[in-house]
């Protein structure tokens, strides 16, 4: 089974990632954090995430949040230009800023204005393209006329996270969506929801043993090790979380630069680390409060002093 990072928006960037890279064993294929082009232009931050050279050591899949089609074909010529052969587009995002502007998970309330965008990508996209979509926007028997929809373009692969726009991530996986998509979608078909551990994966491979693809992206910032912790080959010691944290840092302190944005980012991925390591509420207390380098290095010595390293 090959297991796929997530494209995790504000956390999983090329920094987050080369030092996941570096540290641990790499997941299988990464797919970045979405771009929204507009103007026929990236951003600097968008641009810095995709380019190649940021991005070795494993394969890389952009991922494109568009709704209309002469933006998305622009941005998927500048990524073939890059070498690139896939893009995926984003049809899950739930976020409220993104939905009123009916991208992400928007589009899926209009499948006539969806069928005439695919139809229009997919006849003209340099790159294969492939889909991550949620169950639709309110009910999950909108996902019928959208599974559907899918079916008559030939997609690189389907990422299906079998939740509704307004479950968010707060609500169960509907895994009868899933196994709708199962038996409709004949090409590559992933998984993506809930699969936090490697207790999970073993769990979900024993039940779905068919499925060969599978996303996390939460499991990834709890476990920066997950694939190894999943394959049975390595264990996150406090010493290697200790390698990947300072070489996470000085990624930040050379592309960031300001100590109070450095550590902004530094504290934004202890809530996950934190989290995942069982690090004690006043532990994660000091590394919050720390205002400086200083204060902050002796918060984080002592949260890995409490992990045993």
């Amino acid at each position: 089974m090959k297991i796929l990072f997530a494209p995790m928006e504000g956390v999983a960037h090329y920094q987050y990632r080369s030092a996941q890279i570096a540290c641990f064993r790499p997941a299988d294929e990464y797919f970045l954090p979405f771009i929204s082009p507009r103007n026929n232009t990236f951003s600097h931050r968008e641009l810095q995430d995709v380019l190649p050279e940021n991005n070795l050591g494993a394969p890389a899949i952009p991922q494109l949040l568009a709704n209309d089609s002469k933006c998305f074909l622009w941005a998927a010529g500048e990524l073939a230009q890059m070498g690139y052969r896939e893009v995926n587009l984003n049809l899950g995002c739930p976020s409220g800023t993104v939905v009123s502007k009916h991208k992400g998970a928007g589009q899926l309330a209009d499948v006539t204005a969806l069928k005439e965008f695919l139809t229009e990508i997919f006849l003209h996209c340099p790159l294969s393209i492939s889909l991550k979509t949620r169950l639709g926007m309110k009910d999950p028997g909108e996902f019928e006329p959208l599974l559907q929809l899918y079916s008559q373009f030939p997609l690189a692969r389907l990422i299906v996270h079998p939740r509704v726009r307004e479950d968010y991530y707060r609500e169960p996986v509907r895994m009868e969506g899933f196994r709708q998509a199962l038996a409709q979608i004949q090409g590559t078909l992933c998984y993506n929801g809930d699969l936090f551990t490697a207790q999970r994966l073993h769990d979900f491979q024993d039940e779905w043993p068919q499925v060969q693809q599978v996303m996390c992206g939460r499991g990834f910032l709890l476990h920066p090790g997950l694939m190894e912790l999943w394959d049975g080959t390595g264990t996150e010691t406090p010493e290697r979380l200790r390698q990947f944290h300072d070489r996470l840092m000085e990624n930040y302190q050379r592309d960031i630069g300001n100590a109070t944005f450095v550590l902004c980012k530094m504290k934004e991925v202890w809530t996950w680390l934190g989290v995942g390591q069982n690090v004690s509420a006043k532990a994660m207390k000091r590394i919050r409060k720390a205002d400086g380098y200083s204060r902050y290095n002796e918060a984080v010595a002592g949260a890995f002093e409490e992990m045993g390293g």
